[in-house]
């Protein structure tokens, strides 16, 4: 006797009354002379989709479903509803051409159901990923710590939908812009993968997710910038942009193959962190008036050096923009461009057809008054750069040195001649960052005596006294659990601490005899520019930093 499946049976009754709904509309599209479209065999575009708000589409029992270029797809249970007519003409009034479709109620279903997977996030256009602002605004509100944005990102990863990955994506980045974190590392390991934000220098733990999930992030981002996708043993580089109300901001994209998966990191381009005025970096004053002096000056060379992440980039644009006017040319060769500045040429070089050497040869055929190159990386370079302070140019460039007085000798060992040195650097520079306590929650006790005898010797050695704070026995610190302000860290934003060597008679005297990095620190003493430990010591005795900070930054058991 056979056995009555009741689940089987009522599958299916439902398969046949779609198939005799399906046959029907198809039937009545030949009636109203329009073409039928079955929206279980068509992949609904969710771009198209979008084109109308859910609740109208639902109202008029519309949806669109296809987009190409301006040609779009609208599929109606009933063509002859004048509330489809009235979409119709909506769409048509904003340039579209619409293609009419006649479907099924079960097909309008499948398509409306694509709107719980519209995420607020789009790629747009190639390499450009928008965000609109209700949708930034939203999440913005929700982040009040680095708590909140592992909690919105494991949310959007069980959401185990078609969209998470984007949304995933949209909770990285506007976490990453609420947090003001300059990268995004995605660091995979066995069994997990880690996801860290560089807030003010320092990498912080956001949370750990599964390598399926990552694996699909990966290619998402690869895709946004432009990268190969089946290419995962080779290092990688691109860039992509987010669009937040109109705005535009870059992020560079660097994928290492890995021993678990490619590592990833994603550094945040945010125009308004490199919009730091020259008064705002950090300059001790009577320094920032003498490097404007020089920055006013028509030609000469002024070298600003440090690691990777030191300020130098924000440094150099602070002095571009103070110098910058309708009466000057500006040229920068640069490796990206990572900022854009209105009233400079900007161009970039190419590994194999325009270099910092090239470039700066055909800048100088440009009739420039200023050029900024961004580094000085060989010897070819250095002696175009030279020549061009020489003859008449300012010149804007970074070194990798580890001190002001180190400029110097490696200029010498790039091959310049050290008898011209002196008729061509203005100044040479060196900073690092240190991080800011936090105004609302930071915390001054007495230094102890260990600190204590630390910043009297760097106070002993700084020639100029009128720069030390009156109160030099309390020391401030990071409270240990921060406040609502800095996002429980203790510390909120960066500033410079800088040292800088002009040059002098005495300078240019010692340069003859190809000397060391001492020999012309201690000849650049009577300046009475503090060097950088002292700088720091200045500033955590004003309460700017703590003594931690500064040790993490710089070598504090060296005078």
């Amino acid at each position: 006797m056979p056995v009555f499946n009741d689940q089987e049976q009522q599958k299916h009754i439902e398969f046949l009354k779609r198939r005799e709904e399906e046959e029907l509309a198809q039937m009545l599209s030949q009636k109203y002379g329009v073409e039928y479209a079955d929206l279980s065999l068509v992949a609904v575009n969710t771009d198209a989709l979008r084109l109308i708000p859910e609740a109208e589409a639902r109202d008029a029992e519309a949806a669109v479903f296809g987009k190409i270029g301006k040609r779009i797809s609208l599929a109606a249970r009933a063509p002859e509803n004048p509330k489809v007519k009235l979409l119709a003409k909506k769409l048509r009034d904003r340039g579209f051409e619409v293609a009419l479709y006649m479907t099924s109620q079960e097909s309008l279903k499948r398509a409306f159901a694509h709107y719980a997977e519209l995420s607020y996030a789009t790629q747009s256009t190639a390499g450009v990923f928008e965000l609109s602002s209700e949708e930034l605004e939203s999440l913005l509100a929700k982040v009040h710590g680095l708590e909140d944005i592992g909690k919105l990102i494991n949310e959007a990863i069980e959401l185990k939908r078609a969209y998470r990955i984007t949304r995933i994506l949209e909770v990285i980045l506007a976490g990453g812009l609420s947090t003001s974190a300059s990268d995004i590392h995605f660091e995979p390991e066995e069994d997990k993968v880690r996801l860290r934000y560089r807030l003010d220098g320092v990498l912080v733990d956001v949370l750990t997710f599964d390598h399926e999930t990552y694996k699909l992030l990966l290619s998402r981002l690869k895709l946004l910038s432009g990268l190969k996708l089946n290419v995962t043993s080779e290092a990688q580089d691109g860039r992509f942009s987010i669009k937040i109300k109109g705005d535009e901001m870059e992020l560079r994209t660097s994928v290492l193959p890995g021993n678990y998966a490619e590592t990833l990191v994603l550094r945040i381009l945010n125009p308004k962190s490199i919009g730091v005025p020259l008064e705002e970096l950090g300059l001790e004053e009577k320094l920032r008036l003498r490097i404007e002096k020089e920055i006013a000056k028509p030609n000469g060379m002024i070298l600003t050096t440090g690691p990777t992440g030191s300020g130098k980039t924000t440094t150099l644009y602070a002095f571009l923009r103070k110098v910058n006017s309708t009466g000057t040319k500006i040229i920068t060769i640069e490796d990206p461009i990572e900022y854009h500045l209105q009233g400079l040429v900007q161009t970039q070089v190419d590994k194999k057809t325009y270099t910092f050497a090239s470039g700066l040869r055909s800048a100088l055929r440009q009739d420039p008054d200023i050029i900024m190159v961004g580094e000085i990386r060989d010897s070819e370079v250095a002696e175009t750069a030279i020549n061009a302070a020489l003859t008449g140019h300012l010149v804007f460039s970074t070194l990798h040195t580890n001190n002001a007085a180190g400029s110097f000798p490696r200029l010498i060992d790039l091959g310049v001649d050290e008898k011209v040195l002196s008729s061509s650097v203005n100044v040479a520079m060196a900073q690092r960052l240190v991080r800011k306590l936090c105004t609302a929650c930071r915390i001054k006790r007495p230094a102890t005596d260990d600190e204590q005898r630390l910043i009297q010797k760097h106070l002993a050695a700084i020639t100029d006294k009128s720069l030390v704070p009156a109160e030099t026995d309390k020391v401030w610190e990071a409270a240990p659990q921060g406040c609502p302000e800095c996002s429980g860290r203790g510390y909120k934003g960066r500033i410079g601490i800088f040292e800088a060597v002009f040059m002098d008679s005495a300078i240019e005297e010692i340069l003859r005899t190809k000397p060391s990095e001492r020999e012309i620190a201690r000849a650049a003493l009577p300046q009475g520019i503090p060097t950088m430990p002292q700088d720091g010591v200045i500033k955590i005795l004003r309460g700017v930093s703590s003594l931690e900070e500064l040790r993490r930054v710089v070598d504090l058991d060296t005078v």
